[in-house]
């Protein structure tokens, strides 16, 4: 027999991790924002950021410490940046310190900081 409308609203499912969350671009953060899987800033942050992946869109800005595994630049961050892959868009505007193993810089780029890699 068919579940009732009030059995479908119930979802007993574990919590998915590993998400996308997006900051929209009117949005404005001072403080800390972590997650176990990836966030996408569109409008601007201030603080600590955690994820397992951070996208900055275009018209992002960040001014922070930046920990992920993938960090993919294309608005403007400033702070410093610690991940696997850094890779740096055309658009790119980063005046950071990043420690990284992977680094891609798209010609236009604009950074100023000191780039070390992770030796291993």
């Amino acid at each position: 027999m068919p579940n009732t409308a009030s059995d479908a609203a119930v979802d007993t499912r574990a919590p998915v991790s590993g998400g996308r969350s997006v900051l929209s671009g009117d949005l404005r953060i001072v403080g800390d924002v972590s997650s176990q899987g990836s966030i996408e800033v569109l409008g601007e942050v201030e603080g600590t950021v955690s994820a397992q992946a951070l996208i900055v869109g275009a018209d992002g800005r960040l001014k922070g410490k930046v920990s992920a595994e993938a960090v993919d630049i294309r608005g403007t961050v400033s702070g410093k940046i610690s991940c696997v892959t850094l890779t740096l868009r055309a658009a790119a505007v980063v005046k950071a310190d990043a420690n990284y193993t992977t680094l891609v810089i798209e010609s236009g780029a604009q950074i100023d900081g000191k780039f070390i890699r992770a030796k291993g």
